[in-house]
């Protein structure tokens, strides 16, 4: 199952993108969203947000 970032409590911090295995996350306008085609569920960037802004879609 993938990923989903909330924008709302995105701080754009960048933690979850450097623990992403497979690449599927990226920054769009200030904030960071999840590819989902490209997210393999492993929840990495979850537990690497300090503001848990991510959860299972």
């Amino acid at each position: 199952m993938a990923y989903k970032i909330s924008a709302d409590a995105c701080i754009n911090c960048g933690a979850c993108e450097s623990e992403c295995p497979s690449e599927a996350i990226s920054e769009v306008n200030d904030k960071r969203e999840i590819n989902a085609d490209s997210c393999v569920g492993c929840g990495a960037c979850a537990s690497a947000c300090p503001v848990e802004a991510i959860a299972e879609d």
